[in-house]
């Protein structure tokens, strides 16, 4: 499994002019289950993003996970948008090859687990709309983005 992980002063998502979720302070999640992957990958991918000290501390330094925030006063949100996007191949050429990306059930059944589980564990769970033209908006903070992946068993 795959992610893309922004901290953001805020962030949303709009689907036909509406925005559909919205944090302030927290993470831009991008999400994308790869060919072989299984609800455990998510499983290891969320324990190890809700764990990713990325949030400044008092001195200044990054040693707070989002879930440290909750302590400061200010829950930190999660913005989880789906991205098959994340998977593409570009050794072939110019145009990116998405073969690797989960079939699109497949991908949202992962996604939706993924998502179920984050709420579960976090208070403040945000998203997108699963396969939907998507504008998303963000104010990245610092700004700081991580590459997140979880190989999926047989790679």
């Amino acid at each position: 499994m795959l992610a893309l992980v922004q901290r953001v002063s805020r962030a949303r998502v709009v689907v036909a002019e509406e925005t559909v979720g919205s944090i302030g302070r927290g993470l831009l999640v991008l999400v994308c289950a790869e060919q072989g992957d299984t609800e455990a990958e998510g499983e290891k991918l969320l324990a190890k993003l809700l764990k990713l000290r990325i949030f400044s501390d008092a001195q200044g330094k990054m040693n707070l996970s989002v879930q440290d925030l909750d302590g400061q006063g200010t829950a930190g949100g999660l913005l989880i948008v789906s991205q098959f996007t994340l998977a593409a191949d570009l050794r072939g050429g110019n145009r990116p090859s998405f073969t690797q990306a989960a079939a699109p059930a497949e991908g949202q059944r992962l996604y939706d687990a993924f998502v179920a589980r984050a709420r579960a564990l976090h208070n403040d769970v945000q998203t997108g709309i699963f396969a939907a033209d998507m504008q998303v908006e963000l104010v990245n903070d610092g700004p700081v983005t991580i590459p997140m992946r979880v190989p999926p068993p047989s790679a």
